[in-house]
């Protein structure tokens, strides 16, 4: 594997850690994944990652039906910080060190973050993994992850998610969505495509960190993607063709144009 980028954030969904169950982690989920980041790191890439906690609580969701919304948001972020020590754990498993820094100060649990403390153990080798979002409630974890891909000066956000790109259109719905293989910052802002919230998206352009979305469900998905090969969507400041592959069979008897 030859990488293009020398420092990655990772950006985990906490549904994308359940496998085949409704609630909680899958063990077998989440080493498939750890032994993907070790692949990764191996080559010499910095790996940063940001984790979720919908699998668990979703802050949002409770607070919609009534809950205080701090309260709320409070607890989904120790959502996250259970996800990221159990991926830190099966990092370590498998020979790979790995820090969970912390937006919320557990100090019995994991580290606080600190800035040059994070940059520190990026040039130590490890893995670190960031937990509770941005510390603060009404952020998202996307957000969290553009703040600390923009602290953290990472080349890139990978956002791993359920399908292998961002479509115009719900594919799991819709079998004639059209997959963007590039698209511009403010085309998903203006065409409100379901990628990440408007703060992340507008943080990551504002700093010039592509965000690249493909299906962590694929087999060695994150070494393709971190070589720039495999599927996926890529979203930049400027693109100047947006191709669209569709998601149709060719009629019978369809047959490629012959070139001039």
């Amino acid at each position: 594997m030859k990488p293009v980028y020398k420092r990655i954030l990772l950006k985990l969904s906490g549904e994308g850690l359940m496998g085949d169950k409704s609630f909680g982690m899958s063990a077998d989920v989440i080493k498939g994944l750890a032994e993907q980041i070790k692949a990764v790191h191996d080559c010499g890439v910095e790996v940063c990652i940001v984790v979720g906690g919908g699998n668990i609580f979703r802050g949002a969701k409770e607070a919609s039906k009534g809950m205080n919304r701090t309260v709320a948001d409070h607890v989904g972020m120790l959502a996250t910080v259970m996800n990221a020590l159990y991926i830190q754990n099966a990092l370590e498993e498998i020979g790979t060190p790995a820090r969970v820094l912390s937006g919320l100060n557990i100090p019995e649990v994991c580290e606080h973050y600190i800035y040059r403390r994070a940059l520190r153990h990026l040039e130590k080798g490890r893995v670190v993994i960031f937990a509770a979002g941005t510390g603060n409630p009404y952020f998202t974890t996307d957000t969290g992850a553009a703040l600390r891909a923009s602290e953290m000066q990472c080349d890139v956000i990978l956002k791993a998610t359920q399908v292998d790109g961002v479509y115009d259109s719900d594919p799991k719905t819709n079998p004639r969505a059209k997959k963007f293989e590039a698209v511009s910052f403010d085309e998903v802002i203006t065409r409100q495509l379901k990628v990440m919230d408007t703060a992340a998206v507008a943080l990551a352009r504002e700093n010039n960190i592509p965000i690249v979305v493909f299906s962590q469900h694929a087999p060695d998905s994150l070494a393709q993607v971190v070589s720039g090969k495999g599927s996926f969507t890529i979203i930049k400041k400027e693109v100047c063709l947006i191709l669209i592959r569709l998601r149709t069979t060719p009629k019978p008897g369809w047959k490629k144009p012959s070139k001039p």
